[in-house]
């Protein structure tokens, strides 16, 4: 997957109307420590905006969450020199 860092967009918001997750509860996105992103990732895997909210969170460097379908550290991964 090939991402462009500040992308018009990431930086947009309009993305967010057609997320998967809006219709899921944030609990999903947000474990507590030690708990499964497995069904997050599920709910990234068949969106339609997986794309964008990956180089979203890639962008403003959010910390936690699955975003994208991925997690922090998966992210963190992703980006070299981060």
């Amino acid at each position: 997957m090939e991402l462009r860092h500040r992308s018009e967009v990431a930086t947009s918001a309009s993305w967010r109307d057609d997320a998967l997750c809006v219709e899921i509860g944030p609990s999903a996105f947000f474990p507590d420590k030690g708990q499964s992103s497995r069904t997050a990732k599920r709910v990234c895997a068949a969106c339609t905006v997986q794309r964008q909210c990956l180089e979203f969170a890639l962008t403003h460097e959010e910390r936690f969450g699955v975003w994208g379908g991925l997690s922090e550290r998966e992210r963190r991964r992703a980006v070299p020199g981060r």
